[in-house]
């Protein structure tokens, strides 16, 4: 396979016009990572909440290989009801990965993501949905307050500067894993392939017409959060690195500033012995500077490295996703 780069689109299609509330049919992707005893409870209250509002829709549930039996909780449903399609996923591949393999599967007009934990309340759903139909592209159900630990909530705004430089600061703060937004937004980014997917980064792609909704965000029904410090904090590194180039340019105005110090240092050294006659003397003093220049040649190197190794994963063909199983029927708009 020829090694293919993907590039941000110069040119996207305008919208088409806003889908009215009462036109839209609704996808309802949602991640599955370990929440075998929950998605009954999900599945119950998405119910509750998408019949009364005479939509046609579906719910895609994508199990992402957690290791427990959520892949059987989801082809039960599908089983039990004809508006659920599960996918199993051959391994795990990441949250916003199994989002994007839901997202390629969606029939309707309107894709809304939500978490499998019910921190998202779907009631919340119609929110979304009003905002939609009054000609925005993207809304994000911002949390009023969230209910995460102190580790996750710091994580979580080191990926929002981090989404900074991708999406602007406004917008990057409103950012929530609970969206919705207009399907055929997907047809910028339908030959994305790369193993490092952000979404919210693959939207900005389509459109700049962003907004936001204030929802509540409910303490996490069951069980705990499979993101950890670690995992977010390499999110939000692989995010930079894979849809922006300010860590180059970061690593410039480093380089730029001690080469600065560095000629700095030398007008020092030759005023002093043009003026007094003699060298500068200090091991210690040398000792650091050396330190300080190699470790900003090392740094900048290593962020080199980073863009470097995606390159050579790109040119890998390694996919973003690999489907192992589907099960049940879908509705069709």
């Amino acid at each position: 396979m020829e090694p293919t780069t993907y590039e941000k689109p110069e040119v996207i299609p305008a919208p088409s016009a806003p889908v009215s509330a009462s036109a839209m049919s609704l996808s309802i992707v949602i991640p599955v990572y370990r929440s075998a005893s929950i998605l009954p409870e999900l599945h119950r209250r998405l119910s509750a909440v998408l019949e009364p509002l005479g939509h046609p829709y579906e719910i895609i549930l994508v199990e992402d290989c957690g290791g427990d039996d959520s892949w059987d909780a989801a082809r039960g449903l599908s089983a039990m009801d004809h508006h659920v399609r599960a996918i199993r996923l051959s391994r795990n591949y990441g949250q916003h990965n199994a989002l994007l393999c839901g997202i390629r599967a969606a029939n309707h007009d309107v894709v809304v993501t939500i978490d499998d934990d019910l921190q998202n309340p779907p009631e919340e759903i119609p929110k979304l949905l009003g905002r939609i139909a009054e000609g925005h592209d993207v809304v994000y159900g911002t949390p009023s307050r969230e209910q995460h630990g102190l580790l996750r909530d710091l994580a979580s705004r080191i990926t929002k500067v981090a989404l900074q430089s991708t999406m602007g600061a406004e917008t990057a703060r409103k950012v929530s894993a609970f969206r919705a937004f207009r399907t055929e937004l997907r047809h910028a980014f339908e030959n994305y392939r790369s193993p490092s997917v952000n979404l919210d980064v693959l939207l900005t792609w389509a459109t700049s017409r962003f907004t936001s909704e204030t929802v509540t965000h409910a303490p996490r029904h069951k069980g705990d959060s499979g993101y950890t410090l670690r995992k977010l904090i390499s999110h939000a590194l692989n995010m930079m690195t894979g849809f922006s180039a300010l860590p180059l340019q970061m690593a410039s105005i480093v380089g730029f500033s001690f080469a600065f110090f560095g000629f700095g240092i030398l007008a020092y050294v030759v005023g002093r012995y043009l003026i007094q006659g003699g060298s500068v003397p200090g091991f210690p003093f040398l000792a650091s500077i050396i330190a300080i220049f190699s470790g900003a040649q090392l740094f900048a190197l290593g962020i080199v490295g980073e863009y470097l190794a995606r390159m050579h994963f790109r040119s890998m063909g390694r996919p973003p996703y690999s489907i192992r199983e589907t099960t049940g029927g879908l509705d069709t708009p």
